[in-house]
């Protein structure tokens, strides 16, 4: 869940239905602590309390140090065992992956608008447009395979551009497979992402002890 949806109650309603959830901790976030899993200058995992009255609640505070930035973590995940100190950190960062699939699918499936207003049509539209964005992840997929490399570091976009050069290979050798073609031409389609630069270094103070 995002930082901005900080709810005790909604934690604990769904702690009840047997949910683990994860979220960002806010900075100032007033915690107790009760069990110290890890404790470095880097790294803090710790089973702390949190909120007052009726909405107190137990949970899990991590808190990373990397690249001169704390990111801080919550969880009802409380052992290590069940959810690893760095699984987390790297579990929320595949919460990205929603917001850039609504992004693509509005602005490249043309998700933005509706053609028509009736409830079918508009249901027709949705289902589309979700189909058609399952197909351009498992080719991408398949792209990423082919080339040995993550999936994360193929660009959905340039692979969905690039079809129009598929089509017209095809035309001139309908054999072709595209994926091989995909694979072969990946670096004039630009279809592998840019590594992205480190952040520059800055100094950062040791872990609050609290």
């Amino acid at each position: 869940m995002d930082r901005g949806f900080t709810d005790f109650a909604q934690w604990a309603a769904l702690r009840a239905r047997g949910v683990t959830w994860l979220t960002r901790a806010k900075s100032n976030l007033k915690y107790q602590v009760e069990q110290v899993w890890v404790h470095t200058s880097s790294l803090q995992d710790r089973v702390v309390w949190v909120g007052q009255g009726a909405t107190r609640r137990r949970v899990r505070r991590i808190e990373i140090q990397s690249g001169g930035t704390v990111y801080r973590y919550l969880t009802n995940a409380l052992d290590p065992v069940d959810l690893p100190t760095a699984y987390a950190a790297a579990l929320y960062a595949q919460r990205w992956r929603v917001e850039d699939a609504f992004a693509i699918a509005k602005r490249l499936l043309g998700l933005a608008y509706f053609y028509a207003g009736a409830q079918n049509a508009v249901e027709l539209q949705l289902w589309a447009t979700w189909i058609l964005y399952a197909v351009r992840v498992a080719l991408t997929d398949a792209v990423a395979e082919a080339l040995r490399r993550p999936f994360a570091e193929i660009s959905m976009e340039m692979v969905y551009r690039s079809l129009y050069f598929v089509v017209g290979a095809q035309q001139q050798d309908p054999t072709l497979d595209p994926v091989c073609y995909l694979a072969e031409q990946a670096k004039p389609l630009g279809l592998i992402k840019r590594p992205r630069k480190p952040p520059k270094q800055k100094a950062q103070a040791p872990l609050d002890s609290a």
